[in-house]
C-alpha cells in the first residue's frame, strides 16, 4: 500500500514539475516574443498579424489533436510529439530574418505549441481522481512556473540580449520534453468514441450560446495579452519591467486558484463568470488610462481575480456540460475560441485598431466587450433560474 502511495505522489509531483514547464514556455511566449519580434524591426500590425497566426492555426490544430488524443486514447504521447515538433520550429525560427519566413514558421510553431494547454487541462482532469488532487490545485504549479519565468528569463534576457529569446525558448521546450517522458498517461472513459454525438452536444443551444459569451471575453484578454507588453515598451518600460508585469499577473491567480480548488464548487458558475467579466472591464479600462508604465504591474495583480476565476471555473462549467468521452475534444473546442478564434480576432482587430487609434480606445474596446459578456452571463444564469 506505500509503494502506491508513494508512487501516486510521484505521479502527482511530475505533472506538477510538467505543469510548471510547459507555463514556462507560455511566458516565453506572451512575454518576450512580441518584444522579439518588435526588436527585429517589425511594427504593430505585423506583430498583430504573427499573433494571430497562432490562433488562426490552432483551430485546425486542437481539433486535430483532441480529436486523435480522444481516439487513440492517448493524452501524453500526444504531448510528447507535439514537443518534439516545436523544438523543430524553434530551431528553424533562429536564424529566420524575413517577416514571411518567420510567419511561415510560427504557423507550425503554434500547430504544436497551442493544444499543449487543453490536452494538459484534459490530463489534470483525468488525473485528479488517481493523484487525489482537485484540478486547481495542480494547474496552480503553471501559475507558479509562468510567474518565476516571466520574471527570471527577463532578467536573462537583459543580461545577455532580446536576440537570445528563441535559444531560451529551446531550453524551456527540451526541459518539458525530459519530464513529459517520465509522465504517467490518464485515460477516461471506455466508451467508444462517436464524433457524430460530439457535434450533436455541440449544436445544442445552451452549448453555443455558452461558447459564444466566452469568445467575447476572449478578444478582450487576447488584446490585453498580446499587446500589454507592446504598450510598456513604448512607455519605456525595460524588458524586466515587461517581465514584472506578467509575474504579479501569475503570482495573483496563484491564491485564487487555490480558493478555487477548496471552496469553488460552493458557488453557481454562471455568477462567478459574471463576476470575473465586470472585473476584467474594470481591469482594461484603467490600462486604458495609464500613463506610467508602472501602472501596468499594479493593474496586472487584478489578473487574480478576472483569469483565475474566469478560467478555472469555465473548465468546471465545460466538465458538465460535455462527457467524458468527449473530455479532449470538449477542451479542445474551449482552447479553439479562447485562444483560436479570440486570438484571429485580436490580432487582426485589436492590431489594426492599436495602430490606428492607439492604447487608449484599444482597451476601452476590450473592457467594453467584457462588460457585454458579464451581462450576457448573468443574464443566462436569470434565464435558467426562471
Amino acid at each position: 500500500m506505500e509503494g502506491v502511495s508513494a508512487a501516486t505522489a510521484r505521479q502527482a509531483w511530475m505533472l506538477r514539475m510538467y505543469t510548471f514547464a510547459i507555463y514556462t514556455t507560455q511566458a516565453l511566449l506572451v512575454s518576450y516574443f512580441p518584444l522579439y519580434f518588435l526588436s527585429k524591426g517589425f511594427n504593430e500590425q505585423q506583430i498583430g498579424v504573427l499573433y494571430s497566426s497562432g490562433p488562426l492555426i490552432s483551430i485546425l490544430a486542437n481539433l486535430l489533436m483532441g480529436a486523435a488524443s480522444d481516439k487513440y486514447r492517448t493524452i501524453r504521447k500526444v504531448l510528447i510529439l507535439l514537443l518534439f515538433g516545436q523544438l523543430v520550429a524553434a530551431a528553424c525560427l533562429l536564424p529566420a530574418s524575413s517577416f514571411w519566413a518567420v510567419v511561415t514558421i510560427m504557423f507550425f510553431f503554434y500547430f504544436c505549441q497551442t493544444p499543449m494547454v487543453p490536452l494538459t487541462d484534459s490530463l489534470i482532469v483525468l488525473a485528479s481522481p488517481h493523484i487525489k488532487q482537485p484540478y486547481a490545485l495542480i494547474r496552480i504549479f503553471g501559475s507558479i512556473g509562468f510567474c518565476v519565468s516571466a520574471y527570471f528569463l527577463g532578467l536573462i534576457l537583459k543580461a545577455v540580449g532580446t536576440q537570445w529569446t528563441v535559444a531560451v525558448c529551446i531550453a524551456t521546450i527540451i526541459a518539458t520534453l525530459l519530464i513529459a517522458f517520465l509522465m504517467r498517461d490518464y485515460q477516461g472513459t471506455m466508451r467508444k468514441m462517436d464524433f457524430s454525438g460530439f457535434f450533436r452536444l455541440v449544436r445544442k443551444p445552451d452549448v453555443v450560446l455558452f461558447f459564444s459569451i466566452v469568445l467575447i471575453v476572449s478578444i478582450a484578454h487576447r488584446m490585453n495579452e498580446g499587446f500589454l507588453g507592446v504598450t510598456m515598451n513604448k512607455m519605456g518600460a525595460s524588458d524586466t519591467l515587461v517581465g514584472a508585469a506578467w509575474s504579479m499577473s501569475s503570482l495573483s491567480e496563484i491564491p485564487i486558484l487555490y480558493l478555487m480548488g477548496k471552496y469553488g464548487h460552493r458557488y453557481k458558475e454562471l455568477p462567478l463568470l459574471f463576476f470575473a467579466s465586470v472585473l476584467y472591464a474594470l481591469r482594461f479600462w484603467l490600462n486604458g488610462h495609464i500613463t506610467t508604465p508602472y501602472g501596468f504591474v499594479l493593474t496586472q495583480l487584478l489578473h487574480s481575480v478576472t483569469f483565475g476565476i474566469f478560467f478555472s471555473t469555465a473548465l468546471r462549467y465545460v466538465a458538465q456540460i460535455i462527457p467524458d468521452e468527449y473530455r479532449s475534444s470538449g477542451m479542445a473546442l474551449f482552447a479553439i475560441v479562447w485562444t483560436g478564434f479570440a486570438g484571429v480576432i485580436s490580432g487582426l482587430f485589436g492590431g489594426y485598431l492599436y495602430q490606428q487609434y492607439g492604447s487608449g480606445l484599444f482597451f476601452d474596446v476590450a473592457a467594453a466587450l467584457a462588460l457585454l459578456a458579464g451581462l450576457m452571463f448573468i443574464g443566462k444564469h436569470m434565464l435558467a433560474r426562471r
